[in-house]
C-alpha cells in the first residue's frame, strides 16, 4: 500500500508550440491540504485538468491508493472520488440552487423505465448539505441572481456532495469576502478530519502558509520541488516560483503628479443604494488607489465614469471642461480606458486570437480608404504590442483563452493602450495573477504614469494598494470616507476609514 492517497507520476502534456507539462510528479497524503503553486503558465491548471479528465496526458500515470486509474473524462474522475472546483465558474444561471447542486445526478423514483425527478428528496438533500456546511443559501434561489461569492460556495458544496476523496480547489477565494474565506477554511479543516485531501491552487501566500500541510512549486511546466509548509516563508516561495529573488515587490514610484486631468464633483448614481456624492480629482502622472470593503461601490463609480452606469447628478470635468459621458464610446472619445474586474467575463473574447483581442477596440485605425480592414497593419500592430508588453504566446494567432491569466491581462492592457488614453481605470488588474506577472504589470502601470497618464487603481489587496498608489481614496457604503496621502496611508488608517459606520 502506498504512503500517498493520490499519485501523479511523470505526467507530460504538450500542446502545439507549448510543452505545458514535462514529467511532473505530484504525491498527495490523505487528509492534508497540498498547495500547488507557480507563476501563470507554470502548468498547475493543466496538471489538474489531466487529473480530472479534461485533458489526456501524453505520458505518465495516475494512482489512487496504489491502484492505477484510467480517467478518460470528468465522469470517470468523479467515479474515482476526484472532484474539482474550477477557477472559471460555469453554473446554469436560469436554474435554482438545488438543481445546480445535483445536475446530472437528480434523485429519481418510478417503475421500470418510467422515471420522475424526486424534487422532495432533492430539496431535503440540499437543505441537509447546506446546513452541514453552514451555508445560508436558499435552495430555490435562481443561481443567476446570486453574487459571485454565493455561486463559488455552491460549487464547493457540489464538490463535497460527491463524497470525493480528493477535491481540487483552483483559486477558490478569488471572489470571496473575508468572512467567506474564513468559512471556507473551516470547511477545509472539516474535510481534513474526514480524511479528504485538498489540492489547493492559489497565488495568495498568506493563505498557502496558513492552511497547507505540503507545498509543491512548479515552474515552466516542471516540478521544482515539494516542501512542508512549515519550512517555507513568503520570500522562499517567491524565489522558488520565479527562479530569482524579488527584492522589491513594487516598482519605485518616481513620478511627480502634474496638473488636474480629471475632476469629479458630487457624482450620484440613479440607484439610491449605489454611490452618492463622490468627489475627487486625479492628476496627470498620478496613480490614485481606491480602497474599501466589499459593497463599497468602488467598481460602480469607475463604471459610471466609463458610461456603463447611469448618473443622476454631479459633474465630470476632463482637462478643465465638463463632459457628458453616456456610453463607453463617449468615454473613449474623452481619453478614458477601462480594464474590468472580471477579465474572463467582461474583458477577453476567449475564442478570438491574441491579434483580434489586441486590436478590437481601435479597428477604425486599421482600415483603408474604402473602409476595409488592413490585415497586414493589424498584424504588425498586434505583434509590436505583444512584444512591447512581453506577452508569452506561441503566436498572435493563438486563442487568448489558452494564455495564462497574466498574459491575458497584458493583452487587455495592450488593447487599451492602442486607443492612446489619458486616463486608465484599472479594476483589480492583478486578480488571479502570480507574483512574477504582477510585478511586470505594476511596472507597466508605473511607466504609464511616468509618461503623464493618470491611473485609477482599484485593489482589494492592502499591500498592493499601499505599494502602488500616490494617494488612496477610501470608500464606504457608496461614499468617500477619506483621501489619504502616501505619507498618511497605512493599513490601519485605510481600514479605519473603510469599516467605520456612517453617522
Amino acid at each position: 500500500m502506498s504512503d500517498y492517497l493520490l499519485e501523479m507520476i511523470a505526467v507530460s502534456k504538450e500542446f502545439p508550440g507549448v510543452k505545458a507539462l514535462d514529467g511532473v510528479t505530484l504525491q498527495v497524503r490523505k487528509g492534508t491540504v497540498h498547495a500547488l503553486m507557480g507563476e501563470n503558465g507554470a502548468g498547475k491548471s493543466t496538471l489538474m485538468k489531466c487529473l480530472f479528465g479534461i485533458y489526456q496526458p501524453d505520458e505518465g500515470e495516475i494512482k489512487m491508493n496504489g491502484t492505477t486509474l484510467h480517467i478518460k473524462n470528468s465522469k470517470d474522475a468523479l467515479d474515482c472520488g476526484i472532484s474539482m472546483i474550477h477557477q472559471e465558474l460555469n453554473p446554469v444561471p436560469h436554474r435554482n440552487v438545488m438543481e445546480n447542486l445535483w445536475i446530472g445526478r437528480f434523485p429519481e423514483y418510478g417503475i421500470g423505465p418510467i422515471k420522475f425527478i424526486d424534487h422532495k428528496k432533492m430539496l431535503r438533500d440540499t437543505e441537509a448539505l447546506l446546513k452541514d456546511l453552514g451555508m445560508d443559501i436558499d435552495p430555490h434561489a435562481l443561481v443567476g441572481d446570486l453574487s459571485v461569492s454565493k455561486v463559488q460556495s455552491i460549487e464547493i458544496a457540489k464538490a463535497v456532495s460527491n463524497n470525493a476523496s480528493v477535491i481540487v480547489m483552483d483559486e477558490p477565494t478569488s471572489s470571496l469576502t473575508g468572512n467567506e474565506v474564513e468559512h471556507l477554511f473551516r470547511i477545509i479543516e472539516d474535510l481534513k478530519k474526514r480524511g479528504v485531501s485538498v489540492i489547493y491552487i492559489s497565488h495568495k501566500m498568506d493563505e498557502i502558509l496558513r492552511i497547507s500541510d505540503d507545498v509543491t512549486i512548479m515552474r515552466d511546466g516542471q516540478k521544482i520541488g515539494t516542501w512542508l509548509a512549515s519550512e517555507l516563508t513568503t520570500d522562499l516561495i517567491i524565489s522558488r516560483m520565479v527562479g530569482r529573488d524579488l527584492k522589491q515587490r513594487f516598482p519605485e514610484k518616481v513620478n511627480r503628479p502634474g496638473h488636474v486631468l480629471l475632476k469629479v464633483n458630487n457624482l450620484c448614481s440613479t440607484n439610491p443604494r449605489s454611490f452618492q456624492d463622490v468627489s475627487f480629482d486625479l492628476r496627470a502622472g498620478e496613480i490614485l488607489g481606491i480602497g474599501g470593503l466589499v459593497g463599497a461601490q468602488r467598481t460602480e463609480v469607475i463604471e459610471a465614469l466609463f458610461g456603463l452606469r447611469s448618473i443622476e447628478s454631479g459633474t465630470i470635468n476632463i482637462r478643465g471642461k465638463e463632459v457628458n459621458i453616456q456610453s463607453p464610446a463617449d468615454a473613449k472619445k474623452h481619453g478614458l480606458a477601462l480594464l474590468t474586474e472580471e477579465r474572463r467575463v467582461t474583458g477577453i473574447f476567449p475564442v478570438l486570437s491574441v491579434l483580434e483581442n489586441t486590436v478590437i477596440s481601435n479597428q477604425i485605425a486599421y482600415t483603408n480608404a474604402f473602409g476595409l480592414l488592413n490585415n497586414k497593419k493589424r498584424r504588425v500592430i498586434a505583434s509590436e504590442s505583444s512584444e512591447k508588453l512581453r506577452v508569452k504566446t506561441p503566436s498572435i494567432d493563438t486563442q487568448i483563452r489558452s494564455l495564462s491569466g497574466g498574459n491575458q491581462q497584458k493583452v487587455l492592457l495592450a488593447r487599451w493602450l492602442l486607443t492612446n488614453p489619458d486616463v486608465l481605470l484599472l479594476d483589480e488588474p492583478t486578480r488571479g495573477i502570480d507574483v512574477g506577472a504582477k510585478f511586470e504589470i505594476y511596472q507597466l502601470i508605473v511607466d504609464l504614469a511616468k509618461q503623464g497618464k493618470a491611473v485609477i487603481f482599484i485593489s482589494s489587496e492592502m499591500p498592493e494598494l499601499l505599494g502602488m498608489s500616490n494617494r488612496i481614496l477610501v470608500m464606504r457604503e457608496g461614499r468617500v470616507s477619506g483621501i489619504l496621502s502616501e505619507e498618511e496611508a497605512t493599513e490601519e488608517s485605510i481600514m479605519r476609514l473603510a469599516a467605520q459606520h456612517s453617522a
